[in-house]
């Protein structure tokens, strides 16, 4: 079943403002099923962090329908949009974005609380993300007495909680070291393989890219190409490293 579909999605930037014209995206169309892992690579400037800011609800295309479960998003007016993202999506960042004045577990029920979810509920929902992503030891900890790897596995565990259909992540290991880049991206894979959820982010990292199922590349605001892992992960990262040396992405971008 395709959960999110995007149709000729166009993005352009100064159009009504006066500043010069710039198309950020070129009627990129694309779909993602229900349960894949998907990841959306490209040089500096290419567009993908505005094709997941779009594709998540974050900002409107300039042209072109977004639907998320069968739900054109784009259309819907903004009060309507935040309680459908509230509940049908999920949103994992590069900078954490936990609240430093909540605990690791009040942190996580945050979203539960905004929905008026009963004690009991976000006592089992707490406790069966704390186990998955293994940071029972730490819930009654502050963010800024806990790793980067354990605020991440804290932010996963938040957007998680109130059941999304889809999870968008952008660059979820930027800020994190390799040991703690592979604990995210494992936890990525369990939510895929356990519950089921979708996963679509965002990255510069070869290495995060790699746990995928899919990976697409854009330039220029045009989807360039796409593969998918049949092999190992080592072949499936040399894969990717190929395809991003022929798109032409600078050093750091591969």
């Amino acid at each position: 079943m395709v959960i999110l579909e995007a149709d000729k999605i166009v993005k352009i930037y100064g159009e009504t403002s006066g500043e010069s014209v710039t198309k950020a995206l070129s009627g990129i169309s694309l779909s993602v099923k229900q349960g894949e892992f998907v990841a959306i690579m490209g040089p500096s400037g290419s567009g993908k962090t505005t094709l997941l800011n779009i594709l998540s609800g974050i900002d409107k295309p300039t042209s072109g329908v977004m639907t998320i479960a069968g739900h054109a998003i784009n259309k819907m007016k903004r009060d309507e949009l935040a309680l459908f993202r509230r509940k049908q999506i999920g949103f994992v960042f590069q900078e954490f974005n936990l609240l430093d004045s909540l605990t690791v577990k009040e942190n996580i029920i945050l979203p539960m609380v905004l929905e008026k979810k009963s004690a009991a509920e976000m006592e089992e929902k707490v406790q069966t993300l704390a186990g998955l992503f293994e940071i029972e030891p730490i819930l009654q900890k502050y963010p800024y007495n806990i790793s980067g790897g354990q605020q991440q596995r804290t932010a996963v565990s938040r957007a998680l909680v109130n059941n999304p259909g889809i999870i968008f992540a952008d660059e979820p290991t930027g800020n994190l070291d390799s040991k703690s880049s592979t604990a995210i991206m494992e936890c990525f894979e369990k939510i895929v393989q356990e519950l089921k959820t979708t996963v679509l982010l965002v990255t510069h990292d070869v290495f995060a890219a790699s746990y995928c199922q899919k990976v697409i590349f854009i330039k220029d605001g045009h989807i360039h190409s796409y593969i998918v892992k049949k092999g190992s992960r080592k072949e499936f990262l040399n894969q990717i490293i190929d395809n991003l040396a022929v798109l032409g992405g600078r050093t750091y971008d591969i």
